[in-house]
């Protein structure tokens, strides 16, 4: 067996085993340790496997069930960097909840091995080549997270919890029956069950199968995974999740557990596209649910007054970019897998710092959280810079992907699109403006409370995250741009492929 298919296995294999052991150990403290070093293991043999993938070519394991390409391994590489970052955080946010008591032995032993499997059941997702196991991985994940909402049991986390399975649960039943009718639709390619559901295999023969029903089985995934992917109108369940879970969940959910389900759609698209004559079926209703979620999330923006809930309406706003851009096509598509890598960085930051001032302010409520910056200079510089990020402001990268969002909108003609795009992100920043400023800087100074031996560890946790952004926003290396034009090609094709040179502005 190669290198590379032994480190696929491994960084399947370890978090789903360590996470029953982190369980049975007997402290929180050594739990959330070893949960620490899994991710860390994890993330070197994931990062190996897709270093191969990007010099030796797509890799498949398990009779080709499984397999890495260069759209799962861009995603991989995503999730692998939200999971190292959040589990260094949530050593710190966890520390803290032991040494206030808001945390006990068995809380954080549970946590422990919750996350473990989330990493288990994403990573089955990327590296699925079979859609059934894909749908499998997706209802793993809404099952295991779920309780990760409620570690810290109270009447609005069981509530939230629950609010979270019963609508994903329907989502998910949706995406299962697009996934029946997408086999259906390969019924007259006479292929052996084993085959019908391998993405590649239906890549392959897209044009040989049944539009009518490839037609009514996207509705259905669309629907399905949209759902999880927070979506509008199917996005009730996200605000609340993220309000009641811990902020290390809110960081992991917002940070890629809503890309997960975006990553099923993208799988669809090329999928969908050939086998109704690349007319752009697909690509119109991603527009329309992308308009859609982008300007109810600007709606709901307008009225908040939870630090977390208006983070959380954030996130429905980037998945409704990202969903805008594979819309599009062409350059939209590589705008849009680049702005779920800034997005994922963005947001987790964002929830670092919200966590960590709700701490120290004992609130998420943004009419007492005033005065950030002199409260907590770290932290608070972090939520001021992130949110500036989060509502497009140059240069940081986020800025930049918008941009070639716009730019591609413009480029096809869609010109009420890109009016709509501008009017979305422009009330989103007015409104963000409003909160943003008081949040960081009225008030009277008070005395620093940040605990002394955790500031240069979070200062790392901020600042890394931020120079990434700006960094990204000012200089795109040519292997991260080789990467993204790879992950583009997959879902749109040769058109994708646009050079960046000449197109910043």
């Amino acid at each position: 067996m190669q290198y590379t298919e032994i480190a696929l296995w491994a960084a399947l294999a370890a978090p789903l085993c360590i996470g029953l052991l982190c369980t049975i150990l007997p402290t929180a403290r050594i739990a959330l340790g070893v949960m620490c070093g899994c991710v860390l293991a994890t993330a070197l043999a994931g990062f190996f496997a897709i270093g191969a993938v990007y010099t030796s070519g797509t890799v498949f394991i398990a009779s080709s069930w499984l397999f890495l390409d260069p759209l799962s391994a861009y995603h991989y590489g995503v999730l692998l960097l939200v999971f190292c970052l959040s589990s260094a955080y949530a050593w710190v946010y966890f520390s803290q909840e032991l040494r206030a008591g808001h945390l006990d032995r068995r809380q954080g032993r549970l946590f422990a091995g919750l996350w473990c499997e989330a990493c288990a059941a994403m990573t089955l997702v990327l590296l699925s080549n079979n859609l059934g196991i894909m749908w499998v991985g997706i209802e793993a994940t809404t099952l295991v997270t779920a309780f990760l909402i409620c570690i810290q049991v109270s009447r609005q986390s069981v509530e939230a919890m629950w609010k979270y399975i019963i609508i994903c649960s329907v989502g998910m039943a949706f995406a299962f029956m697009g996934t029946l009718l997408i086999a259906a639709s390969a019924k007259g390619l006479d292929l052996a069950s084993h085959d019908a559901l391998l993405w590649t295999v239906l890549r392959e023969n897209a044009q040989r199968l049944d539009p009518r029903l490839i037609k009514a089985a996207f509705i259905f995934l669309l629907v399905g995974y949209g759902t999880k992917a927070g979506l509008a109108p199917m996005h009730s369940w996200l605000p609340d999740a993220h309000t009641q879970a811990p902020s290390p969940v809110s960081a992991l959910f917002s940070g890629f557990l809503l890309s997960t389900a975006m990553y099923c759609i993208m799988r669809y698209m090329p999928v969908i596209e050939a086998a109704t004559g690349n007319a752009g079926w697909a690509q119109r209703l991603m527009i329309g649910f992308g308009l859609f979620s982008l300007l109810i999330a600007a709606v709901f923006i307008a009225s908040q007054k939870n630090l977390k809930r208006f983070l959380a309406y954030s996130s429905i706003e980037h998945i409704g970019i990202i969903a805008l851009g594979l819309g599009i096509g062409g350059l939209g598509v590589f705008a849009a897998l680049f702005h779920t890598l800034n997005h994922a960085v963005c947001k987790t930051l964002a929830f670092f710092a919200a966590g960590r001032l709700g701490q120290l302010f004992g609130t998420y409520d943004l009419r007492e959280i005033q005065g950030a910056l002199h409260r907590s200079p770290v932290w608070g510089a972090g939520l001021f810079l992130a949110i500036l990020a989060l509502i497009g402001v140059a240069p940081f990268s986020l800025f930049m992907s918008e941009f070639f969002i716009l730019k591609a909108a413009i480029g096809k003609e869609l010109f009420l699109v890109a009016a709509l795009l501008l009017i979305g992100l422009g009330t989103v920043f007015i409104c963000a403006l409003g909160y943003l400023l008081p949040l960081c800087w009225e008030g009277a100074p008070r005395e620093k409370s940040e605990p002394g031996r955790f500031v240069t560890g979070e200062a790392f946790l901020v600042y890394i995250p931020l120079t990434a952004l700006l960094v990204l926003g000012l200089w795109m290396p040519e292997p991260l741009q080789s990467v993204l034009q790879k992950a583009a090609h997959i879902i749109s094709g040769a058109a994708a492929a646009t050079s960046l040179a000449g197109i910043r502005p």
